[in-house]
């Protein structure tokens, strides 16, 4: 055993719901330990639609609750990091078939006020899409649409974010170091950790433990702490697929598949269009989930159904698929009917046990603080909802107006192409002062790799945000992999396998 670490609190699972619960309890003076298998949001959290949204089609379920609270999460999101979370509108069309027109109103006046209307998001209306620029890429039977705010997101740079803050805030942050061993005793739990990496192992002592393993969660409770696993959890694969942008303008459009299903298009790193989501049972090992052709074809289908040019699979650029882990109190019913609520139960029978069940990014900040809530008693920390107005890292725009702030990149550097500003802004608000720092061209960033990435970057990468392979920088940190020339790609492999991860 190669280091004893003595904290508060550890969590395992270094998804948005572990991250999130780490950076809360770390704000409130706890000592923390986030351990996560593989790299920080390496599965869920960075498989979804990208969207912070209060979930329009959940209405139809009855879920006011949970739109109301994820409506209110849009508008804090938004606030604390403006530079990673943008609005989006998004373009409804009407098909008579499906409901009446009034019916669609109704459910977007709801959507409108229920969270209350303290953002700056614009309402919803009806347009013509004969006349609206929306129209444009749809089958010419579509006349009429509806139009609504929500927000987008990168998710898996809101995951690494939180664990940013939370190492900042003092938390011991370890990617690919997973829990192999917990034992608990009525003073606290022992665990033992081991790096995937090198097969070294870490004990720690705490005095509670949160399973925050997303759909490992049951697994976890029953192979490594041997308590009594949640049956109400139900596994269910998203897939994604990504084609060349369908259209020119940045309306998001929303679509119901002929089995009631929703399907977004969104505009995606400018150059793309994102589709999904399809709801799949899944069995099996989550780390090996993958996109089906079946899936393909389905989301091709969808979108065919309303555009007026015809998206053939072979049309894809990239797919990505993550497995969800829904809590079913009732365990049947359609995978798209499930709530995407959370549910926290706390096991005290000897030391406490925490385990994290559903949840969806929007409302991972509530779910953090509800979590640190319930333990906040045994761990004498008080409760206290600090996270609602603290910027995440980089998040601290003047105003929060990022197009003020990208106008300050453009003259503090104006030597940087426009797409390079843009996109280095996008993805890192305020921290990009640490990659660009005095560089007086493009010649002091170091090698360069193409698609506007240069050494600078992943140096960053590396020694702040826990990247160690071309995969953590290319696909989690952003989406160069989808521009960079293979040879490009093999290149930064070579460049990650010479660098050893920095501890943030």
């Amino acid at each position: 055993m190669s280091e004893y670490q003595e904290c508060d609190l550890l969590v395992v699972g270094g998804g948005i719901n572990g991250a999130g619960i780490a950076r809360d309890a770390a704000g409130r003076g706890l000592r923390v330990v986030l351990c996560e298998q593989a790299d920080l949001a390496n599965y869920t959290s960075s498989a979804s639609t990208k969207l912070i949204h209060g979930g329009l089609r959940y209405l139809e379920y009855g879920e006011f609750l949970l739109v109301r609270k994820a409506l209110r999460e849009r508008t804090a999101l938004l606030g604390i990091a403006p530079h990673i979370i943008w609005p989006l509108r998004f373009v409804m069309p009407h098909v008579r078939e499906l409901r009446p027109a009034w019916m669609i109103r109704a459910g977007l006046f709801l959507y409108d006020h229920l969270g209350g209307r303290h953002d700056a998001l614009p309402s919803s209306h009806g347009i013509d899409l004969r006349r609206h620029p929306a129209g444009a890429p749809l089958d010419t039977s579509l006349h009429r649409g509806f139009v609504y705010s929500d927000c987008w997101v990168q998710d898996a740079r809101l995951v690494v974010l939180n664990a940013m803050d939370a190492a900042r805030l003092g938390a011991r942050v370890w990617p690919r170091t997973r829990c192999v061993a917990a034992r608990r005793d009525p003073a606290g739990w022992s665990a033992r950790l081991r790096s995937t990496v090198d097969e070294s192992e870490r004990e720690v002592r705490a005095r509670a433990l949160v399973n925050a393993a997303g759909p490992w969660v049951s697994r976890f409770l029953d192979d490594t702490v041997h308590a009594h696993g949640e049956r109400g959890v139900r596994l269910v694969k998203g897939s994604h697929i990504v084609v060349p942008r369908l259209f020119a303008h940045e309306y998001a459009y929303v679509f119901q598949h002929t089995d009631g299903r929703v399907i977004f298009a969104i505009p995606y790193e400018r150059d793309f269009t994102l589709i999904g989501t399809t709801d799949v049972a899944f069995e099996g090992d989550p780390a090996a989930a993958t996109t089906g052709a079946d899936e393909v074809e389905y989301l091709c289908d969808a979108v065919n159904r309303y555009f007026a040019r015809p998206l053939r699979p072979a049309d894809v650029v990239w797919t990505y698929a993550g497995v969800r882990p829904l809590y079913d109190e009732e365990a049947g019913g359609n995978a798209s009917s499930i709530s995407r609520d959370y549910a926290l139960h706390l096991d005290t029978h000897g030391a406490p046990l925490l385990t994290v069940l559903g949840g969806k990014l929007t409302t991972y900040r509530t779910l953090a603080g509800e979590a640190c809530d319930r333990l906040a008693p045994m761990l004498g920390c008080g409760t206290r909802d600090w996270t609602a107005t603290a910027a995440l890292p980089g998040g601290d725009l003047p105003g929060g107006d990022f197009n003020g702030f990208l106008a300050d990149v453009r003259r503090r550097w104006p030597w940087l192409p426009e797409a390079m500003a843009w996109r280095l802004a996008r993805n890192y608000g305020t921290r990009v002062e640490a990659i660009l720092g005095d560089a007086d061209g493009l010649d002091d960033l170091g090698e360069t790799f193409g698609a506007d990435l240069y050494e600078a970057e992943l140096e960053y990468l590396v020694r702040h945000e826990w990247a160690m392979t071309a995969e953590d920088a290319l696909w989690r940190r952003g989406k160069l992999g989808l521009v960079l020339a293979p040879d490009a790609v093999t290149r930064v492999e070579r460049w990650m396998a010479g660098r050893t991860t920095g501890t943030p």
